[in-house]
């Protein structure tokens, strides 16, 4: 069982941006994804990266956030760019030893991190 920690959440205008860090308690050759979650919305993808470097985004942040993940470090960070109030959520790192088209659903999943919440005002 891998443990994941995630940081970097906070409030920001619209517009503004904000960068979420997760750390993984051991080295970890999973899928690494991002989830998040609005009150009374089911879990949502946002985006994927496989140990390989390939990444996969949900439409709506496609072009706006960038995941990234540094294999050495056992982190995978998720850069948000041009925030919507709409991005507004509780934001899940996660860990799962599948890859696409698997690794955009949440029940892929066996690992997650506590959350972060991610606040857009307008």
């Amino acid at each position: 069982q891998v443990q994941l920690v995630e940081t970097g959440g906070g409030l920001v205008h619209a517009g503004g941006s904000l960068i979420l860090s997760c750390a993984a308690s051991v080295r970890t050759f999973s899928t690494l994804g991002w989830f998040r979650q609005a009150p009374v919305t089911e879990r949502e993808f946002v985006a994927a990266i496989t140990w390989s470097g390939d990444t996969y985004y949900a439409d709506s942040v496609n072009g706006r956030f960038t995941i990234s993940r540094d294999n050495a470090k056992n982190t995978v960070n998720l850069q948000m760019n041009s925030l919507k109030p709409e991005d507004s959520a509780v934001y899940y790192c996660a860990a799962t030893p599948l890859g696409f088209p698997r690794l955009r659903s949440s029940s892929a999943y066996v690992d997650w991190g506590q959350g972060t919440q991610v606040t857009v005002s307008s």
